[in-house]
């Protein structure tokens, strides 16, 4: 019997040593937890990381939301002037990793490799935004929902218009009030 307990405890403590790090996202329509993929989308994940420890996150909003699609924030103020995010991460879109509900993927231009603070949360599987995708790249998943679908689905479901030359902006802001890394387990 003690043989049995000493390898159930020795599971037990792989599992947490594979625990993945987190990110706490507050909003000002709830909580929505993400589990960070940096074995992965190990670069994705660290610049995601480093704009969050930086607090860069505090106080912009969810800017672009197209319900069945994805909602996407993290690079515009409440008054809509962009942050400079003068970082940018390589696409990891190759990563076997799917654009499917609930995973947080890296927004970007039409560039490759132009992707920086911003990301989405897919509000459907998005398969067309896989790679290869259609620029023979694709969104890099770094990311999932693993609670707080819920706070996704009800930003998904607010009313937009145009803001400026921005379109599908919630009419009623959701406000990204902090972004806190839990490190993984080890």
């Amino acid at each position: 019997m003690p043989k049995i307990l000493v390898l159930l405890a020795a599971s037990v403590l792989s599992l947490a040593v594979l625990a993945a790090p987190t990110a706490e996202v507050q909003t000002s329509m709830g909580k929505i937890v993400i589990e960070l993929d940096a074995e992965k989308a190990p670069k994705s994940v660290q610049n995601f990381v480093q704009y969050a420890n930086d607090g860069f996150y505090n106080g912009t909003v969810f800017h672009r939301v197209i319900p069945g699609f994805m909602i996407q924030g993290g690079g515009f103020a409440a008054d809509m002037s962009q942050k400079a995010a003068n970082r940018k991460v390589e696409n990891e879109a190759r990563n076997g990793l799917r654009n499917d509900r609930g995973t947080v993927a890296m927004a970007r231009t039409n560039d490759p490799h132009s992707a920086s603070s911003q990301f989405f949360i897919n509000h459907q599987d998005n398969a067309a935004l896989n790679y290869p995708g259609a620029d023979g790249w694709g969104y890099a998943v770094f990311g999932k929902v693993t609670h707080g679908m819920e706070v996704v689905d009800a930003i998904a479901k607010m009313p937009t218009g145009n803001r400026g030359m921005h379109q599908n902006v919630p009419l009623d802001l959701v406000v990204i009030q902090s972004v806190k890394i839990i490190p993984a387990k080890k």
